[in-house]
């Protein structure tokens, strides 16, 4: 198991406060600068077709402004594939998008969208960003991820997050999730591919997740922003960080360096 488990801060919300009023408060480029302080490895901002909180410009200050990796979450169109080949951030994640939905809903349908996926993975890897999907812990969409020249994925998470604890009548309980993710986590390692996750991940659930040992990186936002709230930006990350670590098993220990492949 890599000892240490990077922490991709997604500070999408932090625009949206922006957003709410206009002006120019609070900064993206302020909140990434605090990321690394707080025991983050990158950034993860989702510039999305309808801008509702990210834009162009946060994306190109984010960038060009701040050392850490920037991971953009993004849809599968050639306006984004654009973007992305023009900014050459260090990665991208490529998320389903509808225009009505309050946050990402769910992973992508690789195995129907193989066709539209494929030439716009080969132009990311081609200019050295790496790719991942943002899928569903499922078998077939992995190897689809695979198949589709995706050298990482990203595990949705949210059906864990708001699965409920005890036994329903149809069986779906967090543990039953759990195991999805792991069997799914243990499958795309075994071809290969590098392991992320995220969505609705928060300090007292992140535990079990941060323990599989394939996962290599957790990418989280909306809990952090909302704790810093009441304790401030890079305090709500430390305690992300700190919740992550004691999943890892490393108890109480210093968050050490990023490693390197955090940092291209």
């Amino acid at each position: 198991m890599p000892s240490h488990l990077r922490l991709g801060v997604n500070i999408d919300h932090v625009a949206t406060v922006r957003n709410a009023r206009g002006g120019t408060e609070p900064d993206t480029v302020r909140a990434a600068h605090l990321i690394a302080r707080g025991g983050g490895d990158s950034i993860t901002a989702h510039l999305r077709e309808d801008r509702r909180h990210i834009t162009d410009r946060d994306i190109k200050r984010l960038k060009a402004e701040v050392p850490l990796p920037l991971n953009m979450e993004m849809a599968a169109t050639d306006e984004m594939v654009g973007i992305a080949l023009a900014v050459r951030p260090h990665a991208v994640c490529i998320v389903p998008e509808r225009r009505a939905e309050l946050t990402t809903e769910g992973g992508l349908d690789v195995v129907s969208a193989r066709a539209a996926l494929s030439p716009r993975i080969a132009k990311l890897n081609g200019a050295g960003i790496q790719v991942a999907l943002f899928i569903d812990p499922d078998p077939v969409q992995v190897d689809a991820t695979k198949e589709v020249g995706a050298p990482a994925l990203e595990f949705h998470t949210g059906e864990y997050c708001n699965a409920p604890d005890g036994v329903t009548p149809m069986g779906r309980t967090r543990a039953k999730e759990l195991k999805r993710l792991e069997e799914a986590s243990t499958h795309a390692a075994r071809l290969g591919l590098e392991v992320h996750a995220g969505h609705g991940l928060i300090v007292t659930n992140v535990g079990p997740v941060a323990r599989i040992p394939e996962i290599v990186e957790l990418n989280i936002g909306h809990a952090i922003v909302a704790e810093a709230i009441f304790v401030g930006f890079e305090a709500a990350i430390r305690s992300m960080r700190a919740a992550m670590d004691r999943g890892r098993g490393q108890g109480s220990a210093a968050h050490a360096a990023p490693s390197k492949s955090a940092v291209r």
